[in-house]
């Protein structure tokens, strides 16, 4: 499930996620009918927004598929959508009855919902991954940034990791070798969600996040979500003149950085895409990195 940014303003992260999945055997199946999740219009008319999401859940019921998502906003949307009308025999049968019936659709509450970094944390497997490692990022140092969709709310995500206290992603990181580097804050909203209401707080929340990770070091911010990288990749040039400053991190989408531990080309990692340059990243992308084998 691409969701709305993605497709049009992140396809360095698509392209990540589907060369990684592939390196891994995991079939990624396109539903072209999928609409949005429901995420923009959820605080304006909650039934609006509960029926385009089980809208996409029926659509992928029907080809007997779970979903993976790869925005952490349209996953917790159809996450919680789903844990909802499973949970509520009644509202199951008035979604069904009242708004989908014009569809020709029906929900069944069959499938689960999961986010791309989730399956490759419980599915693929930490021991996978690291065996799928052939290039040496032992000389990265990342900040992880985990975003508020990703893990919230955490029933919906079968509290699979704590939201208050998070692992999987660092996890992620250290199995292709890289370090996780700790730094103030980084619970913390990238701002994109009061953004069209609030630009000057929504700026200053990616700002402390910046300086916080250039401080502790950090070669990179990693996310997996693509508003999250609007917030910290496009809108940093932005904040950069605003509070008349320099950062000049590149942000990373966690399948690029995979794509790279796994050999995979700038090109199919789509790392030449990206806003922020990083000559680092260019040269881990070359073949000078690459490890011997004993």
């Amino acid at each position: 499930y691409l969701g709305c940014t993605a497709p049009v303003r992140t396809l360095n992260y698509e392209l990540a996620v589907r060369n990684t999945a592939a390196r891994l055997g995991i079939e990624l199946v396109d539903i072209n009918d999928f609409g949005c999740c429901g995420f923009p219009v959820k605080s304006v008319d909650h039934e609006t927004a509960l029926l385009m999401s089980v809208r996409n859940l029926s659509l992928a019921e029907e080809q007997e598929l779970d979903i993976c998502a790869i925005c952490s906003s349209c996953t917790g949307t159809l996450a919680e959508a789903n844990r909802t009308v499973k949970a509520d025999e009644e509202l199951l049968q008035h979604v069904n009855t009242q708004l989908l019936a014009s569809t020709g659709l029906q929900y069944n509450g069959t499938l689960k919902v999961r986010h791309f970094a989730r399956v490759l944390f419980e599915q693929v497997g930490l021991e996978r991954i690291r065996e799928s490692v052939c290039t040496d990022l032992s000389e990265l140092r990342l900040a992880a940034h985990y975003g508020c969709h990703y893990l919230k709310p955490a029933d919906a995500h079968d509290e699979f990791d704590d939201p208050e206290d998070p692992k999987s992603l660092d996890l992620l990181i250290t199995t292709v070798g890289a370090k996780s580097v700790h730094y103030e804050g980084r619970e913390q909203c990238c701002g994109g969600g009061i953004l069209g209401a609030d630009e000057q707080t929504a700026l200053a929340l990616p700002r402390l996040k910046l300086e916080r990770a250039v401080a502790a070091g950090a070669d990179a911010l990693v996310v997996v979500c693509p508003f999250c990288d609007i917030m910290y990749e496009f809108q940093q040039r932005r904040i950069e003149k605003i509070y008349d400053t320099r950062y000049r991190l590149p942000v990373l989408f966690y399948p690029q950085l995979l794509g790279l531990a796994m050999g995979l080309s700038a090109e199919e990692v789509g790392l030449r895409l990206n806003r922020v340059k990083s000559r680092k990243m260019m040269q881990i992308a070359g073949s000078g990195h690459r490890r011997t084998e004993s």
